[in-house]
């Protein structure tokens, strides 16, 4: 990672949070009174080393009911106008950010930033076996990508249902957000023996409305939206850890980690920060780099 001349730690922690309560970057950079590539930096460190703690920290987790589901959002532009777009990058155009959750604890066993092929739900699943301590009962809504995905990853160690939505006509005039009325719910057993009672999206739909509110580049109709995918994908690995490990559940009174049995009590950004330190290499300055540079020669 590149070095830089550090800001307080409790500055830097402010960063963080603020951009895990729903600013946007530029905002965080008036709030905190520091540049716009100070608040920058701190995105790509943190979520750099979030990404590497979800990925050892979150590891046998004992559940038995995992929903899963996919959210939209978009890169610089919405797919249908990058063909009308100036300068539009390679990568422009709708992003899905893919979570499996753990229905008891609510923690985020499994997330992924991609599109929405089933190249993208193969490796959420892979993911999310690799993670699991124990056989579970698992329920997605009826993207057909799911299919071969949940096969290739649990073979038949699954109980595996489809909730498949049924909707009628359009009642009101179409506009943005006006899809057609939903009358109705199918559920669809297709692995193993998934118990009728538990098989549902509804708390990791209800999760999609959180990440909304606490990621300003999901937020619909604002100027707030992602201009580079990696960094929609740091913004996502921070919040997942945010989400885990430091922010507490209203309904849980706990963190989803602690609920979980992986983690014993309440983290801080303060750790993300040290760890960020830890792997940083100060550059060489004043006497110790002319001293560097001769002994180079």
């Amino acid at each position: 990672m590149r070095s830089m001349n550090k800001l307080p730690m409790p500055k830097r922690a402010q960063i963080l949070n603020l951009l895990c309560e729903g600013m946007s970057m530029r905002a965080v950079a008036r709030i905190t009174d520091v540049s716009f590539n100070t608040v920058n930096k701190a995105l790509i460190d943190a979520g750099t080393v979030c990404a590497q703690m979800h990925d050892e920290l979150v590891q046998g987790v004992k559940a038995s009911r995992i929903q899963c589901d996919e959210i939209w959002a978009f890169n610089y532009c919405k797919a249908r106008t990058v063909p009308l777009a100036k300068s539009a990058p390679s990568d422009a155009g709708d992003i899905w950010t893919w979570t499996g959750i753990d229905a008891d604890s609510k923690l985020i066993v499994s997330y992924l930033v991609g599109d929405r092929s089933g190249e993208s739900a193969i490796e959420l699943m892979d993911d999310l076996r690799s993670r699991l301590a124990n056989r579970v009962q698992l329920s997605t809504d009826g993207h057909r990508a799911y299919l071969d995905a949940v096969e290739g990853a649990f073979g038949g160690d699954v109980d595996y249902a489809q909730v498949i939505k049924l909707y009628g006509a359009t009642v009101c005039p179409a506009g943005r957000y006006s899809p057609a009325e939903c009358t109705g719910i199918k559920k669809v057993s297709i692995e193993g023996n998934p118990n009728e009672r538990h098989i549902s999206t509804s708390y990791v739909e209800a999760h999609n409305k959180t990440m909304r509110m606490h990621m300003r580049r999901f937020t619909r109709l604002t100027n707030g939206h992602s201009k580079k995918v990696a960094n929609h994908a740091h913004m996502v690995a921070i919040y997942t850890l945010f989400y885990n490990f430091i922010r507490t559940h209203g309904k849980l009174r706990m963190t989803p980690a602690m609920a979980a049995g992986i983690a014993p009590t309440f983290m801080s950004f303060n750790d993300v920060l040290a760890r960020i330190d830890a792997t940083q290499i100060p550059k060489a300055r004043g006497s110790y780099k002319k001293r560097e540079l001769e002994i180079s020669k």
